[in-house]
């Protein structure tokens, strides 16, 4: 596997469940994961190891305390890709870059429409119509198979 600039950043999650996946997904992708606090619940080392179990050892995470600092640190280079049932665009019609950032929201309610409105490039999973959203880190697991797969890792 080559090496990338590929990340998955994680807007203020509610369930550390979710994130326990999400920061696996990120180790078995050899991804940086970016968390954007604060967190639905109490953020310590505890609940990361209990969630994500021994992958926490494997991933690269950078933990940020608010969406301001994450884009301070965020390196100049990475291309913002919202996730979001909300935009037009197709994750299968979306050309990934090495550099990307993929950001997902809280599974409650996404990202806040000031973020929203920031980030230019907006994509979706296309779904059925009747259903609402996938699981935050199922759509993250699409999400990232898709740009490794289209950027060829």
């Amino acid at each position: 596997m080559k090496s990338i600039d590929l990340r998955l950043a994680v807007y203020q999650p509610d369930i550390p469940q979710n994130l326990g996946s999400m920061i696996r997904l990120a180790a078995c992708f050899g991804v940086k994961m970016d968390i954007i606090g604060p967190c639905g619940f109490p953020f310590s080392k505890a609940v990361l190891k209990r969630t994500a179990m021994d992958y926490l050892d494997v991933a690269k995470i950078d933990h940020h305390s608010s969406y301001d600092f994450f884009r301070t640190n965020i390196p100049s280079s990475s291309r913002l890709v919202l996730l979001t049932v909300q935009a037009s665009v197709s994750i299968w019609d979306y050309k990934f870059k090495p550099n990307d950032t993929i950001v997902v929201g809280r599974e409650s309610v996404g990202v806040p429409d000031l973020i929203r409105k920031e980030i230019k490039d907006q994509i979706r999973i296309p779904m059925v119509p009747s259903v609402r959203c996938l699981n935050v880190a199922n759509a993250a697991s699409i999400a990232l198979a898709e740009a490794t797969r289209q950027i060829g890792m």
